[in-house]
């Protein structure tokens, strides 16, 4: 089995920048691509950015192209999001996620595995 446990949440402001971390841990070998999700209060869960986890290929949503980058440090064994320009409307709770296949529907929740319980991202206006 698998473990994901999410950090880095908390309170900002409009503007400011935040990075969230997923640590797996367990038999992490069986991922082969991670991602994080966010769910706002109300709404479905929604696809964030996702990331191979030896590295490279990336994909994001409209929503935060060109303001967040996901990335993964092997030695570290994490992965992160790194969230700048942050507005109100990213105010969710942030999920990570492990698939351990390639998929097209990657944006689908039902394609993943393994989930970490959350961090909440609260942008003030």
């Amino acid at each position: 089995q698998v473990q994901l446990v999410e950090s880095g949440g908390g309170l900002v402001q409009a503007g400011d920048s935040l990075r969230l971390s997923c640590v797996p841990s367990g038999r992490t070998f069986s991922i082969y691509a991670m991602s994080w999700f966010r769910q706002a209060p109300g709404k479905e869960r929604e696809f964030v950015a996702r990331i191979r986890r030896s590295g490279g290929i990336t994909f994001y949503a409209d929503a935060v192209k060109g303001r967040f980058t996901i990335s993964t440090d092997t030695a570290k064994n994490t992965v992160y999001l790194q969230m700048n320009t942050l507005r109100p409307e990213d105010t969710a709770v942030y999920f990570c996620a492990g698939d351990r296949k390639y998929s097209r529907d990657y944006a689908h929740t039902g394609e993943y595995d393994y989930w970490g319980q959350g961090t909440q991202v609260t942008v003030s206006s």
